[in-house]
């Protein structure tokens, strides 16, 4: 009997050994893996379309692994420096195919349609980055970036920063008197006066920058009629710059329609690039300092903002 005991011992104890080393291996096999990750990102070839898209890519630290973007992806500096594939909503699908890349994030409004579906149809991935006009707009696009970018931590801290600084800087805008605020509209050129209404990215800066927009009672872009400006009356224009150095406030109100407007009689024209006043991204903030400054010099310098 006490043999019998000794091999039934024996053989547990040697099972027990087995379970050990398979449970240690099974252990050191899943931190490779999650070593690996760390060590080598899923994506190395990166093609990003939108300048506020970039821009909160590269500030979760993927600059490196981006090898092409839009045109208008300019900022930071390393964006500038990238390859570019053209207007975002001009693109040409064979161009991003020679490419090679291995993930494509856009943001939402790319075209055109036909290229879009090309691009669709490529076993590569693609993420549409939600459009969002607001500070929890662009924690969501922080938030779907950082994830598939596997930036997670990253993309909590840059989040919070950001909206810390948004709801700090839409104060600055809750603090003009209602009755004080100006009458901004958004021109996006002079050959043709197509002005922001509601549900767009100029009227909610203006909206945040303490401005009212009296172009709001449509959705969109639209052209706007020499009566209609006659009838809404803006204070101030806001425009981006030109190739040419422009707007100047003598070119913009030499044009009929908005020379006799207030706008016009104190050539009060505010011009501001126009990825980081629209884009919706990390800078907004400071956009929106920037805009409710020029709207309100007097009143903002006295509160010492």
């Amino acid at each position: 009997m006490p043999m019998i005991r000794d091999r039934t011992r024996d053989a547990f104890s040697a099972r027990s050994q087995q379970v050990m080393v398979l449970f240690v291996l099974q252990a050191l096999a899943l931190l490779l893996v999650v070593a690996a990750a760390h060590a080598e990102p899923a994506y190395r070839r990166i093609v990003s379309l939108g300048p506020d898209v970039t821009e909160i890519a590269m500030a979760l630290g993927a600059a490196d692994r981006i090898v092409a973007v839009d045109r208008s992806s300019r900022y930071p500096e390393a964006a500038a420096a990238k390859p570019n594939v053209g207007y975002r909503r001009a693109l040409s699908a064979e161009g991003i195919i020679a490419l090679n890349p291995d993930l494509i994030l856009a943001a939402e409004d790319i075209g055109p349609p036909e290229a879009v579906d090309i691009l669709k149809g490529l076993s590569v991935p693609m993420l549409f980055v939600p459009e969002g006009n607001s500070g929890e707009g662009i924690v969501r696009k922080i938030e779907v970036i950082a994830r598939i970018l596997g930036e997670e931590e990253k993309g909590e801290h840059l989040a919070a920063t950001v909206l810390a600084d948004f709801r700090e800087a839409a104060e600055l805008g809750a603090s003009i008197p209602q009755a004080e605020r100006r009458k901004v509209v958004f021109f996006h050129g002079l050959a043709r006066l197509t002005g922001a209404g509601s549900d767009t990215s100029a009227d909610a800066i203006i909206r945040y920058a303490g401005g009212t927009n009296p172009l709001a009672e449509y959705s969109g872009y639209k052209a706007v009629s020499e009566e209609k400006l006659l009838e809404v009356g803006p204070d101030v224009v806001l425009m981006m710059p030109d190739a040419a150095g422009g707007p100047k406030p003598d070119d913009v109100f030499a044009i009929p329609a908005l020379a006799t407007t207030p706008a016009g009689k104190n050539k009060a024209l505010v011009v501001l690039q126009g990825p980081y006043m629209l884009g919706f991204g990390p800078r907004t903030a400071e956009a929106i300092r920037d805009l409710a400054r020029a709207l309100y010099p007097e009143r903002l310098q006295t509160q010492g903002n």
